[in-house]
């Protein structure tokens, strides 16, 4: 490998950490300084973009309205009556039709999916809002956008 070539990759190793260091932000939920590089809009753009997309991999969206239904109210009572009711995403919930993965995760911006497979091996409805408001804490912490960031 040449200097030359030696050179500029530190310095562009150099500006990368500069750009990561330079921009900080408190979280206003959760308080913590924070390293991202993109606006809540951004985040919440992404986050609607890579929707159709995630739910396309785990079969689509479970076809059960009353299941949907039913994953949007308690989804909707958790975020609005915690602290995430205040942050400025449009949470939406959502099952996804995969019966053999057992997950649930969140998308920047407020898009949150469940699997079908872990939806039933739930027992009630506050085994779901835990499950939930997990998921509510990772778009309220904005781990999403901090990896990104971090990437």
């Amino acid at each position: 490998m040449s200097r030359g070539r030696l050179v500029m990759g530190l310095l562009m190793a150099v500006m990368a950490l500069a750009s990561y260091f330079g921009y900080r932000e408190v979280n206003p939920i959760t308080g913590e300084n924070q390293h991202i590089g993109i606006s809540r809009d951004q985040e919440v753009a992404l986050g609607l973009q890579a929707a159709p997309e995630m739910a396309a991999q785990f079969g689509g969206l479970e076809p059960d309205d009353r299941i949907q239904s039913f994953v949007q109210g308690v989804g909707t009572r958790v975020a609005q009556n915690s602290a995430a009711g205040t942050a400025d995403y449009r949470y939406s919930f959502h099952v996804l039709r995969d019966r053999e993965t057992v997950n649930a995760f969140a998308l920047p911006g407020g898009p949150i999916f469940i699997t079908a497979a872990l939806f039933q091996r739930l027992e009630n409805e506050a085994q779901l809002a835990g499950v939930l408001g997990h998921e509510i804490g990772h778009v309220v912490a904005r781990h999403s956008a901090e990896h990104i960031a971090k990437s």
